[in-house]
């Protein structure tokens, strides 16, 4: 099968090709293949990393996973390069592997090395899937907390870190995750959504006797807001004498 281009347009594109492929191996000469023929005791200069804690080598450990995915991409386009080279010596460079149409030459001198037309060309997939490590994580307060159980409310883990967390931490507005705030004072988890003293909002208006029966409601500024958020009906129960700053 003899290729669409003609001499001096196959001549360009085999020339682009030899020259790309100069340039990775001259790449890979110079930086010894990134460095990954040396240990990680060598290019870190420690005796040994395994008595090492994780974090104490990150930065190294990232260094080493980016110089292999640089690695394995040089390669892969060395693969690509050598086999548009011999696709051109056996005759049918420049023709789609899907339809076997020939393939424009503004797109051969873009990407001399596609074996696809436009229109073929796969699409690059993003892989949605999360780490399988997610499905045995712990909540973030582990064993303490209650958030997930139904027949629980009480006091948790978490209400204990917000108590620890409203003295300060090494955080600042500008590490916040919403991007509205800017005071240290509401930094803290649900700082603005919580009553002070109260694991749910409905423990600050709702009251009962020594014995716990005999349940009233304090219609005080919680009361209302619980119920202006449509967060419960309307009740019943008869008004109790109540000072709003409660």
């Amino acid at each position: 099968m003899m290729t669409h281009f003609t001499a001096k347009q196959l001549q360009s594109l085999r020339s682009q090709l030899i020259t790309e492929k100069r340039d990775i191996e001259h790449r890979l000469e110079q930086n010894e293949h990134y460095g990954l023929g040396d240990s990680m005791k060598l290019q870190t200069g420690e005796l040994s990393p395994i008595d090492n804690h994780p974090g104490d080598v990150a930065t190294e450990m990232y260094d080493r996973e980016k110089d292999i995915s640089l690695l394995e991409h040089d390669e892969f386009q060395l693969e690509r390069i050598d086999s548009a080279l011999h696709s051109i010596e056996e005759g049918h460079y420049g023709t789609c592997a899907v339809c076997q149409q020939p393939i424009p030459y503004e797109r051969m001198q873009a990407v001399p090395y596609t074996k696809y037309c436009k229109k073929h060309q796969p699409e690059t997939v993003v892989s949605e899937n999360r780490p399988v490590e997610e499905k045995f994580l712990a909540p973030a307060f582990g064993r303490t907390s209650l958030d997930e159980r139904d027949d629980q409310n009480g006091f948790d883990g978490e209400d204990a870190w917000q108590i620890v967390e409203s003295w300060g931490t090494s955080n600042t507005p500008a590490m916040a995750e919403g991007r509205d705030i800017d005071s240290y004072d509401v930094m803290a988890i649900e700082a603005t959504d919580e009553v002070e003293g109260c694991v749910e909002a409905y423990e600050s208006f709702v009251a009962t006797d020594i014995y716990g029966h005999d349940v009233s409601i304090v219609r005080n500024r919680q009361y209302r807001q619980y119920l202006e958020n449509r967060e419960g009906d309307g009740l019943l129960e008869p008004d109790v004498e109540s000072d709003d700053s409660y």
